[in-house]
């Protein structure tokens, strides 16, 4: 029961979250107004009286989060923010949307104190938030122990009815209701209004009945009533078998006279008469970013609240240390963001006499060697797992078996990637996916976002090239590789054999800043004798010299990746014969190697070669960076066919007589 004192206050406190929104918009001059005044009272509620959390310390690992899947709407979060004490100023908001701001158009994970997770495209907040209940289940199973609950957060999601209307929101809501994740929360705003008009022009379905038949556990209210919010909110923390959605009844730009209900709300300004007439209505001095010393006060008192409740767990922490001294030595590690001692020596090693294999195989076992040892390691495939390798034998299911750290997305890339970026956002775990490189196309947003928000997730895309074979052009990853290599601070790493691989994986797992793609084929290739040519951990390095050239004096550069390396090799050895200095350059990632000191490519490449030849079973585009305009690129600038891997590798020109003649051709000696 709140006092009357609370109550009294909440109509001012709720205005004053309006017309925060109002102002920075309009001092913007851009912006989303409709929606924060449409949420407002939600917000209140959530944040002042059931959010569990610490403005003192965003980073209080037993916090619970909240996510603003309706990231338009970022001025209701940055007005929360700097209303219950976070590092967010009313400078900052007066900067809303401006260059160097901590106030972006939509929240942005890391400029901002209290963002949880970078939103705007719709649908990516809702499945980042199944993924955090995914972690917040994992860590739990994990670390709690009887009277210890060290991990015992929610996770409360704001979406709205473009959130609803993705594809990756329903496949999302999928998972998270098959799984039973009881501690995640989403409301959902349902005011009928969409950027074109109603949502009756699109969007007639039931939804409650939609998510019911996910196995969600579905009320209603109204939201603006806020003692039914506040029961709705505690019916929901009580289900602890199904995850909860709350559909509230809303208004866009609620308390506007002209624009209330309106389409003209969601994406523009108020103007300056509207905005004066939503102060008349409301009953708001004129003063710009006005705020009232009373409601300040009473945002203010999460403060110290969210001390206590940090302050308490870390008794909890301290208790449990004594008890569990090596969980809290792994807690510390994980949250530290490392791995435990010598856990590198788990990699296995490969021998040319063991045969050809699968860079997929070799990554299957490269799992299996390591993921025992590293609990903050998991994930799985989308419903590909036989095919990608990615299923590791005796470590479980996940909600299935105690511990268990497999996970069966089900044919749902659109979710997984979406799913992944939040198991990563608990800064704890280390999630990886795959599916065939085909389908990244369907993971892309996530990963854009994955790489945006620096996070370490490790995607495994198998199948990598045409020699997919008989499946055609469907299944056939032309263009892939080059649409991966786009995206900034995405790694990219196509390794040439099992050792490759091993260490591609190395780089993966210790790389901080950011989410890495390992390329991988389905077809088996050789093992490099290391004997002969450069060592294997040289891929850590992004592109190095395999094959010299006699004397170290090369008059042509050979370039390649992934399973075309060998067709270089193969090249290597007999023009080396016909008397022609080539070297053969291995580049598994572009981005590494353009991280390497100037010095170093210049080593790896000198200017003074100007004739080289790139071999890639992909799109051609970008090789012009490495080859230059009087080099040769050998790749793929059409789709695939159905046939077997080697008659399409022939046909394509992945042929030894074809790299050769290319050489032989871009030195004038053909």
């Amino acid at each position: 029961m709140k006092s009357s004192q609370e109550n009294a206050l909440s109509p001012l406190c709720i205005n004053t979250i309006r017309m925060l929104a109002v102002d920075a918009v309009e001092k913007a001059r851009s912006g989303h107004p409709g929606m924060p005044m449409e949420a407002a009272d939600i917000g209140y509620v959530v944040w002042t009286r059931f959010l569990k959390h610490n403005p003192a310390n965003p980073k209080w690992p037993n916090r619970d989060r909240f996510v603003l899947s309706a990231g338009h709407g970022s001025m209701l979060l940055y007005a929360l923010l700097y209303l219950t004490g976070y590092e967010v100023s009313l400078e900052d908001i007066r900067q809303f949307r401006q260059w160097n701001s901590i106030t972006p158009g939509h929240p942005e994970y890391g400029p901002t104190p209290g963002v949880e997770t970078t939103t705007g495209p719709l649908g990516q907040g809702f499945s980042n938030a199944v993924g955090m209940a995914m972690a917040q289940e994992y860590l739990a199973q994990h670390f709690n122990r009887p009277g210890y609950r060290l991990v015992d957060y929610f996770i409360y999601a704001v979406v709205s009815d473009g959130d609803m209307m993705e594809g990756v929101t329903s496949e999302a809501a999928s998972v998270a209701g098959h799984l039973g994740l009881g501690r995640l929360i989403c409301i959902y705003l349902d005011n009928r209004i969409t950027i074109e008009g109603s949502t009756d022009l699109t969007f007639t379905e039931d939804v409650g009945k939609r998510f019911e038949a996910y196995n969600w556990h579905v009320q209603k209210v109204d939201g603006y009533d806020l003692p039914q919010i506040g029961s709705a909110l505690s019916a929901a923390q009580q289900e602890t078998d199904s995850p909860s959605l709350i559909i509230a009844r809303t208004h866009i730009g609620y308390g506007s006279p002209n624009k209330q209900d309106n389409a003209s709300a969601h994406g523009e300004p108020l103007g300056a008469e509207e905005a004066r007439l939503v102060r008349e209505q409301l009953n708001w001095p004129e003063t710009l970013f006005y705020i009232p010393e009373e409601a300040l006060e009473h945002f203010r008192a999460c403060v110290n609240k969210g001390h206590l409740w940090e302050e308490e767990w870390k008794h909890l922490f301290d208790a449990y240390a004594r008890e569990y001294p090596d969980l809290a030595a792994q807690w510390k590690e994980r949250h530290e963001g490392k791995w435990p001692e010598g856990w590198e020596e788990d990699f296995p090693r490969f021998e040319p006499d063991q045969g050809p294999i699968a860079t997929r195989s070799a990554s299957g076992k490269v799992l299996e060697g390591v993921a025992p040892r590293l609990f903050g390691l998991l994930g799985g495939s989308a419903d590909l797992a036989p095919s990608t390798k990615t299923y590791i034998k005796g470590l479980g299911v996940i909600k299935v078996d105690p511990g268990g750290r497999n996970i069966h997305f089900g044919i749902r890339e659109h979710a997984m990637g979406g799913i992944l970026n939040g198991m990563a956002l608990s800064r704890a775990l280390v999630p990886y996916g795959a599916t065939f490189l085909v389908f990244s196309d369907y993971m892309r947003p996530a990963i854009r976002l994955a790489a945006l928000m620096k996070l370490r997730v490790i995607y495994v895309f198998t199948h990598d090239s045409v020699a997919v074979g008989e499946d055609g052009p469907t299944h056939q990853p032309v263009e892939q590789i080059a649409a991966l290599r786009a995206i900034p601070n995405l790694v990219v790493l196509r390794p040439a054999d099992a050792n490759e691989t091993v260490f591609a994986w190395q780089f993966a797992l210790n790389r901080k800043e950011g989410p890495t793609a390992l390329i991988l084929t389905r077809q088996k290739v050789p093992i490099i004798d290391r004997t002969r040519f450069a060592p294997a951990e040289s891929v850590l390095r992004g592109g190095y010299i395999l094959a010299e050239a006699p004397q170290g004096k090369p008059e042509i550069v050979l370039l390649a990746t992934g399973s075309e390396v060998h067709l270089a090799l193969a090249a290597y050895e007999k023009l080396v014969d016909e008397g022609i200095a080539v070297r053969v350059v291995n580049m598994p990632s572009w981005e590494v190697f353009e991280a390497q000191g100037a010095d170093y490519r210049e080593e790896v490449l000198p200017v003074t070669v100007k004739a080289r030849v790139a071999v890639e079973a992909g799109v051609p585009m970008g090789w012009e960076r490495y080859v230059g305009i009087e080099g040769r690129v050998i790749g793929i600038e059409r789709f695939g066919a159905s046939a077997p891997g080697p008659v399409l590798l022939e046909n394509f020109g992945f042929t030894l007589e074809a790299v050769v003649a290319a050489v032989k051709e871009t030195l004038g000696k053909s």
